[in-house]
């Protein structure tokens, strides 16, 4: 009863103060009040998180796109009796990682085809010159959808490193301008130092508003990629199999 009746208590206290008084009525209060410096930090920190977010719902979007196409394209790749088959759906699945590596073995692939000696017999299928080359085709293709899904991951890691330290500074100067106003005033008072101290914490908070969602996108991201590069990978070995299988 005690506990309830103080909390009824704080809720009558909080009424009486006002709107204006609550949590975010007071965040911003203190934001219009703090020092152009203050106010800087501030802007830079929600630049980073502006352009973090937009990179997060991007990347979302484009990975999750990615791995659709990617189901497709396996299921029509494992379904069809030809490369020639697998090549007309591609421009449809643009997105999967796989398509890349496809067109790199395939075009790799026709051309040793073109350059290879005329088949003995009837019934004999073409050879391919060198099973090496088409790997390092199948390798470099790989190499390049990597990054092309790396593209922009990187800001999130600069975001989640850089933001805190950007927050810290904001509030040190803040800090230095409250111990400032503390002097000139010649007075401790709670109520002098706390404004102070309170606009100075903002950067802090910022910056770690920032800073945590970066680095956890940064790292679902950096997960979701590692995932992605072993199905290239396997889609390599696969594709390569069926070549020395059906060419050499």
């Amino acid at each position: 009863m005690r506990t309830l009746g103080c909390f009824a208590l704080a809720l009558q206290v909080q009424g009486a103060a006002g709107p204006e008084s609550g949590f975010g009525g007071g965040v911003v209060r203190l934001i219009v009040r703090s020092s152009p410096v203050a106010q800087f930090v501030l802007l830079i920190l929600l630049l980073f998180s502006v352009v973090s977010w937009g990179i997060i719902l991007y990347k979302l979007w484009a990975f999750r796109r990615a791995e659709r196409h990617s189901a497709r394209f396996l299921d029509v790749f494992r379904r069809s009796s030809k490369f020639s088959e697998v090549q007309a759906v591609c421009g449809s699945l643009g997105e999967s990682p796989l398509v890349g590596i496809f067109q790199s073995g395939y075009a790799e692939l026709n051309a040793q085809l073109r350059l290879a000696p005329p088949a003995r017999g009837p019934d004999a299928a073409p050879m391919i010159k060198s099973v090496q080359a088409l790997d390092r085709a199948l390798l470099r293709a790989a190499a390049v959808e990597v990054t092309k899904l790396e593209r922009q991951v990187p800001f999130l890691a600069t975001t989640a490193s850089i933001t805190p330290f950007i927050g810290l500074f904001g509030t040190v100067w803040g800090i230095i301008a409250a111990f400032e106003g503390i002097a000139q005033t010649s007075s401790t008072n709670l109520a002098v130092v706390a404004p102070g101290i309170s606009e100075a914490l903002i950067a802090t908070a910022a910056g770690l508003f920032a800073a945590i969602p970066a680095v956890y996108f940064y790292n679902h991201f950096a997960n979701r990629v590692k995932v992605f590069a072993t199905e290239m990978d396997d889609f390599a070995l696969e594709f390569l199999n069926i070549a020395e299988r059906n060419f050499t």
